[in-house]
């Protein structure tokens, strides 16, 4: 799918920052589990925090092709970063489409700034592929609500100064909310020891007897779920994005080191059996390049199976960028094992783009339901 010029220069400019703002700390802020705010504050200079915020509200209003350039681009920095800018996204998405005008002129034109940072309180600690089984509540009091219970695997947890939370309103009823951070009663666990995206906080955040006002009822009693799924829906595409900007990053440096290391007396890009896994590599992430764009045409134009493109477009795009950076690092050979090298970092990260915003194996089920019911 072609870019419109614009597109093409949104792309250009972000990969710049990419590669000059985002790739050279990457590697530091993983060992050191430390989130890059600096390039928090260079995301938002470019506008880029306010990608979902409406156009008068201060923000970018991206359309999804768009969207997800940007996504695979800040990707091609550092998944770690693209995820929390991911997530932030997901928050002012949720305001902007469900929130009353006084929650969106409250909140938004802060949020366009990149200050305050939004989370996504979905998943819980028993709740993750199915959240009907939730078991945090949200019981009215007065002229407002309490808020009960225990969330899992908040990106941004620490770092956020806004969350979108779903709660049980009754039996069978999800309903969201907006809490802020500095709420009585919320508190941000520790951060999780992770595999990999160890610059991103992922943490707990629990709920015990947080009040909001009525006003920051997102949804309408029991449309919560519904929302969340809708939401998310679309999210995938913003995922599939940044697992092939994550692969097209372990594809160059796979390129990049074929090219200079030498075995045998010749380049190790003069092997055939390199070049043929340099060819599968490429052609694994432009086909997850391609279902993504697909997918968020198909979102911008509103078709029915949009939801199916973008479970494919996640399933086949995560699932590539873990064969394009395990083949990344055996191109590297025992270097490619090590921390000296970016790709094993690459690898460690990918994992994760088959797991969040649902796993490949609810892509799966979702397609499936899909052709046959």
């Amino acid at each position: 799918m072609t870019l419109t010029a614009e597109q093409e220069a949104i792309r250009e400019v972000v990969r710049e920052f990419a590669v000059e703002e985002i790739q050279p700390v990457a590697r530091e802020c993983d060992a050191e589990e430390r989130f890059p705010e600096d390039v928090w504050d260079g995301l938002a200079e470019l506008d880029l925090t306010a990608l979902t915020v409406p156009e008068e509200y201060g923000g970018f209003d991206a359309d999804p092709v768009t969207y997800a350039v940007v996504n695979e681009e800040v990707a091609y920095g550092t998944l770690a970063v693209a995820t929390a800018l991911s997530v932030h996204c997901l928050a002012t998405s949720c305001i902007a489409e469900f929130g009353d005008e006084s929650v969106r002129e409250e909140w938004l034109p802060e949020m366009v700034s990149g200050r305050p940072v939004g989370a996504f309180c979905l998943s819980e600690p028993g709740a993750g592929s199915n959240p009907a089984e939730m078991t945090t509540r949200a019981e009215r009091d007065g002229d407002g609500y309490v808020i009960d219970g225990d969330k899992q695997w908040i990106t941004n947890g620490e770092r956020a100064g806004v969350y979108v939370v779903f709660a049980k309103t009754a039996p069978g009823e999800i309903t969201q909310f907006l809490v802020p951070g500095d709420a009585d009663g919320l508190t941000v666990g520790p951060r999780e020891d992770k595999l990999g995206l160890r610059a991103s906080d992922t943490t707990s955040v629990s709920f015990d007897g947080v009040r909001v006002p009525e006003r920051y009822r997102l949804t309408s009693e029991g449309r919560g779920l519904s929302a969340a799924l809708s939401i998310l829906t679309g999210g995938r595409i913003g995922i599939a994005a940044q697992s092939v900007g994550l692969a097209q990053d372990a594809l160059d440096r796979a390129i990049d080191y074929t090219r200079e290391r030498e075995q045998f007396g010749e380049p190790l890009s003069a092997i055939q059996a390199v070049r043929h896994k340099l060819a599968d590599m490429y052609t694994t992430v432009e086909s997850g390049r391609l279902l993504t764009r697909e997918a968020a045409r198909k979102k911008a134009a509103g078709t029915a199976d949009f939801p199916r493109a973008a479970s494919v477009a996640k399933y086949v795009a995560s699932e590539g960028a873990m064969d394009v950076t395990n083949e990344a690092v055996q191109l590297h050979g025992g270097y490619g094992y090590t921390t000296e090298f970016d790709v094993e970092r690459l690898y460690r990260d990918a994992k994760i783009t088959t797991i969040y915003e649902g796993t490949t194996q609810i892509q799966q089920t979702v397609i499936a339901r899909s052709l046959l019911d």
